[in-house]
């Protein structure tokens, strides 16, 4: 992976990472473009495009999480705002820990190549139309039932293809919960695994060693897409909690289903 590739992935990871397209989908349809080895197999690019995104959601959500941790440590008797929406969280992320422990591997052999993406792409438009569509009474917080199916969401969505933001806010709008809130918990609940992911790669680096780890890239490519995944994901992160905000997921849906139409005409006929 050269520079300019670097650049171009990490365009696509900090922009895809937030808007509901999938990144692991789209990463995988420019790899193929551009003649990328899959950027998943040069261990340190993905901990590099990972940590970038982390950082940019903190960077963008810093007011949000000042907000947890200060409540997080006061104590009045009950579980106060904070505790009760950090336990949310918490939950939201044992369905994703579960599968990332127990099903990683497996998933990442059994669901390869861009047939599956052009079809998860299918239902991520599917799930973003009818989140749109459907009309539930929005409930003033997010329960803990609802952070636990939310969660199931974001696990499922470990399929190349499907969106994981879109899964996460898609489902929370099906759930009925508010819009103004959920592209905020769906951000910061992904905060935990991707920084586990990292670490799981970062061991992987250390068992086969920094020569392996830095395979297919040189040291300022892999500068250049970390700073582009961040700079990109901030204004991506940003961008999406105010489309939330305003019901704009519809677009997202018209342009997955333009894609994964696309991607799987090309398999098809190729």
């Amino acid at each position: 992976m050269n520079e300019i590739q670097a650049l171009l992935m990490g365009i696509f990871q900090g922009l895809t990472e937030y808007l509901p397209v999938s990144s692991s989908g789209h990463l995988a349809i420019a790899g193929e473009l551009l003649g990328v080895q899959d950027p998943d197999k040069i261990m340190s690019f993905t901990v590099a495009v990972h940590v970038a995104t982390v950082l940019s959601t903190i960077v963008i959500l810093w007011k949000e999480i000042v907000w947890i941790l200060k409540g997080l440590f006061r104590w009045n008797g009950q579980l106060n705002m904070e505790q009760k929406y950090a336990a949310n969280i918490l939950i939201s992320m044992i369905p994703i820990g579960i599968v990332g422990v127990l099903f990683k591997d497996y998933i990442e052999e059994a669901f390869s190549g861009l047939v599956v993406v052009g079809c998860c792409l299918l239902v991520t438009a599917s799930l973003l139309s009818f989140s749109y569509f459907s009309k539930p009474r929005a409930k003033e917080n997010i329960s803990t039932l609802d952070a636990f199916i939310i969660g199931i969401a974001q696990a499922i969505a470990c399929l190349p293809g499907l969106s994981r933001s879109g899964s996460t806010i898609g489902m929370g709008l099906i759930l009925g919960d508010k819009k103004e809130s959920l592209a905020q918990f769906s951000f910061l609940m992904a905060i935990p695994p991707i920084l586990g992911m990292a670490l799981l790669d970062v061991k992987d680096m250390m068992e086969v060693g920094v020569e392996e780890a830095m395979a297919g890239i040189s040291m300022s490519a892999l500068i250049i897409g970390f700073f582009a995944a961040f700079i990109v994901g901030c204004l991506a992160c940003k961008l999406m909690i105010n489309l939330v905000k305003k019901g704009k997921m519809i677009w997202f849906a018209v342009y997955c289903a333009v894609v994964g139409i696309a991607v799987l005409a090309w398999q098809l006929l190729a």
